[in-house]
């Protein structure tokens, strides 16, 4: 069953607000009988935007409030006495969030930075008073229009979590313990497959103050490219981490090859989405406080020509040593 605390896809009804009704009125004042039309215009309703943040992490809000609506504009009056226009509406989302039209597929935008603005639903304009028909032969113009409609859509929010790394593993090659080991988050973690149900955010600090986001990626199957498994709902939060980290059970525990998980890791990437293929990696040996694991390491660097960096995420074995290369790897991606 999916998890409630942590959505990352829904749909949400958007209507943004109708406009005013223009006004059909005269002047009535003492001494002037014959006053000219005055009617004023209507205000324009409320549009909608969506609104990246860093605040939130999840589109949980969006789930439980699905239908939004904007204000209408108010109605001109006399005196040329324009309507209120309908106030804004500015809904929260997490950075990383791809906007769809539900119904037609179409991609309307793809919110990537902190306070950026999606305009998805445009008030409608308000309607003109009959002041605007005036003129040498037409005195008392009673025609007006009525306000537009807003506009009003059905769509589809899909999180893609932005990170700097994203750790890519089997079940149980040891990711959560690895992202509590170098962040300051807690996932749950057992020694069941697929503990982690989603993406897990850690932020490991550096000395210098530097901050990365690390993802924990929940656990890949063969077929995951297929929808197979958790499928498509973790290998899109994969597609926005700069960096890929192949965490490999080395020890081969569940009775596993650690190289053929890596090539199959890497395999599952490409088919999924080929640019995947390329994207800047490196390979984590982990468990090697297990004694399986070195003569493993061995076949390992053999049959996949890598150089994993050795680590126990239990122990904290090659801690330090993650690090400095995580840190490093994310500089030079950053600075591309």
């Amino acid at each position: 069953m999916k998890n409630r605390s942590f959505i990352d896809t829904t749909v949400l009804k958007v209507r943004a607000g109708k406009g005013g009704n223009g006004c059909a009125s005269f002047r009535r004042e003492k001494y002037i009988p014959k006053g000219g039309p005055d009617g004023g215009d209507g205000g324009s309703g409320g549009s909608i935007y969506l609104r990246g943040t860093y605040n939130e992490d999840n589109l949980i809000k969006i789930f439980h409030n699905p239908e939004q609506r904007a204000e209408n504009g108010g109605y001109g009056s006399g005196q040329q006495k324009h309507g209120k226009n309908g106030s804004d509406l500015y809904l929260d989302v997490p950075v990383g969030t791809e906007v769809k039209d539900e119904i037609t597929g179409r991609i309307l935008g793809d919110i990537a930075t902190d306070g950026e603005l999606l305009l998805v639903a445009k008030g409608g304009k308000g309607g003109l008073g009959n002041v605007h028909w005036k003129s040498s032969t037409n005195r008392a113009p009673r025609q007006q229009t009525n306000g537009e409609d807003g506009m009003e859509l059905q769509l589809r929010l899909d999180l893609k979590i932005v990170a700097d790394v994203g750790l890519v593993g089997y079940p149980n090659a040891g990711k959560s313990s690895l992202v509590t080991a170098i962040s300051h988050a807690h996932p749950k973690i057992a020694s069941y497959p697929f503990t982690t149900l989603n993406p897990i955010i850690g932020t490991m600090e550096l000395e210098d103050y530097t901050k990365i986001k690390v993802a924990d990626i929940p656990g890949l199957i063969d077929g995951a490219h297929n929808g197979i498994g958790l499928g498509h709902d973790f290998l899109r939060h994969i597609e926005r981490s700069t960096f890929l980290v192949f965490v490999i059970d080395m020890a081969g525990v569940d009775g596993r090859k650690p190289w053929d998980d890596y090539k199959s890791l890497r395999n599952e990437l490409k088919l999924y989405k080929e640019e995947l293929a390329d994207r800047p990696s490196m390979v984590v040996a982990n468990k090697m406080d297990v004694e399986t694991a070195k003569d493993n390491l061995k076949k390992f660097k053999t049959k996949t020509k890598t150089k994993p960096i050795e680590i126990s995420a239990l122990t904290g074995l090659g801690m330090d040593k993650l690090k400095k290369a995580i840190y490093k790897a994310v500089q030079k991606t950053r600075k591309q």
